[in-house]
């Protein structure tokens, strides 16, 4: 059993790359276990995850590609909230976006990202969008 968090905010191009990049990664595999995390930083609606037209299209995609899809959304520090999902769910591989950034500013990242890979012990997929955002 494969179980992968895939950190989306509400980009749709950087969801696409994600996707993209966990269908890749799964492969047809069964059992595969894809958890789409939603963390809002600022939500006075009271919006849903449902309504976040990335993780839509992110969970159609997913689940026609076999896997079981299970959607979670929070609030608060995106890092943190990653991290604490990843742990709690036990994944295996957490997904996040990667930011456009100038040639120089490729040899870093964005600091959502960077929290992540220095404070995880679990693969961290960076994508990188692929379309124009």
């Amino acid at each position: 059993m494969v179980r992968v968090l895939l950190a989306l905010d509400d980009n749709i191009p950087q969801a696409h790359a994600q996707t993209n990049a966990v269908e890749d990664l799964i492969g047809g595999e069964e059992g595969v276990t894809v958890y789409i995390l939603h963390v809002f930083s600022d939500n006075p609606e009271g919006a849903s995850v449902q309504q976040v037209e990335a993780v839509r299209e992110a969970q159609e995609r997913l689940e026609e590609a076999g896997a079981e899809v299970q959607l979670l959304e929070t609030s608060g520090s995106p890092a943190e909230e990653i991290l604490r999902y990843a742990e709690e769910h036990d994944v295996d591989r957490i997904c996040v976006g990667g930011r456009k950034r100038s040639p120089t500013g490729k040899a870093l990242f964005g600091s959502v990202t960077q929290k992540v890979i220095l404070d995880t012990h679990r693969p961290v997929l960076v994508c990188g969008s692929t379309e124009e955002e």
